[in-house]
């Protein structure tokens, strides 16, 4: 798999499907991506006879019922394992474009376009794909890598505030299990004036950080599992807010997440409380609070137990004892884990 971010998609993107051997071009879009991103794509000859899907945006819907569509349509067109699905959006589109692609006819190639900042950064590299599945998050899904991964940092300024700190979230993460270097740099990056250039190298940074990993470890067996550091909490939290109709953006679910994993790799190996200090503080002044209580322990707590990377009855957490100072694999005790969801509220 490739990740590039481009300074000119279309002619990227026509590079990689001008060969003999793709007999068609399908572009999967939700309703926003069809209106603001795929007119950029269209103004380009090679994509005048393409397909496009489209189905709605949000999370709620990258589900099993929204694969059957595609699948059907894909099907009713005359899609071949010599097609290819270009997935044009944020995670949402690249899970869900990944998933059908790689089960259709055993298998046909996508390449992955991210318009969101948080989609580059998470989603669209690393070869996972997935759908929602009664009510958890990627419980079904593949492990299989896009032809190539393409991002185009223009896409980003039709965001909001939010969806740009969500995007910067992932950022966090990725400087936490990489080095203290990648921490500061982070860490002094302006949220109140989003610069776009400035973005551009610690965006490359990161996308060279996740790579490396996966490399590494593609199918999540061991060292994969650093990046899931913040979402053992942070899908929990996710989740939770859909089930009380109360929807949070997922990189504000990681940032709640890593803020309790730090608690947790505080209070088990070390991790240093004033670095804990200066991500509460990041939190208090761009992320604000999530609103639960302790009603909502018990159903958090098992929401855990549903996570991808437990391997026994015990739940799995990704902890630091410093920053860039990885400890996979490692559990915590019911009493610890509502400990730092009181740590979290107490914010």
């Amino acid at each position: 798999m490739h990740t590039k971010i481009s300074n000119n998609i279309t002619r990227d993107l026509v590079k990689l499907i001008e060969n003999k051997d793709i007999n068609s071009v399908f572009i999967l879009t939700d309703e926003l991506t069809k209106k603001y991103c795929l007119p950029r794509l269209m103004k380009e000859d090679a994509f005048r006879g393409s397909y496009n899907i489209t189905i709605p945006n949000g999370d709620e819907h990258k589900t099993l019922e929204s694969a059957v569509k595609i699948w059907t349509y894909l099907t009713e067109n005359g899609a071949t394992r010599s097609s290819i699905l270009i997935n044009l959006g944020g995670g949402m589109i690249t899970d869900i474009g990944g998933f059908v692609a790689s089960t259709f006819k055993r298998g046909m190639e996508y390449i992955n376009v991210s318009t969101t900042l948080l989609g580059a950064i998470d989603a669209a590299t690393g070869g996972k794909t997935g759908i929602n599945f009664r009510g958890l998050k990627n419980e079904i899904g593949t492990f299989a890598p896009a032809k190539a991964v393409l991002i185009d940092i223009d896409f980003f300024r039709t965001l909001d505030d939010k969806n740009l700190r969500s995007g910067y979230a992932e950022m966090v993460k990725h400087a936490l299990i990489d080095s203290r270097e990648s921490w500061n740099e982070i860490m002094q990056f302006d949220l109140e004036n989003f610069d776009f250039e400035k973005l551009k190298p610690l965006l490359q940074k990161n996308i060279e950080i996740k790579e490396r990993i996966v490399e590494q470890d593609p199918k999540e067996r061991g060292i994969r599992k650093a990046l899931n550091l913040g979402h053992t909490f942070g899908h929990a939290f996710e989740t939770l807010s859909y089930r009380i109709d109360e929807p949070v953006l997922h990189g504000y679910a990681v940032i709640w997440g890593l803020l309790c994993e730090l608690y947790l790799s505080h209070i088990n190996i070390g991790f240093p409380k004033e670095d804990i200090r200066k991500l509460r503080t990041l939190i208090r002044e761009y992320y604000g609070s999530f609103y639960f209580d302790c009603k909502h322990y018990e159903t958090l707590y098992e929401l855990m137990t549903h996570d991808k990377k437990n391997e026994s009855a015990d739940i799995n957490f990704t902890l630091l004892s410093n920053i860039g100072e990885i400890h996979i694999n490692q559990t915590a005790s019911k009493e610890e884990i509502f400990e730092c969801m009181d740590y979290l509220r107490e914010g």
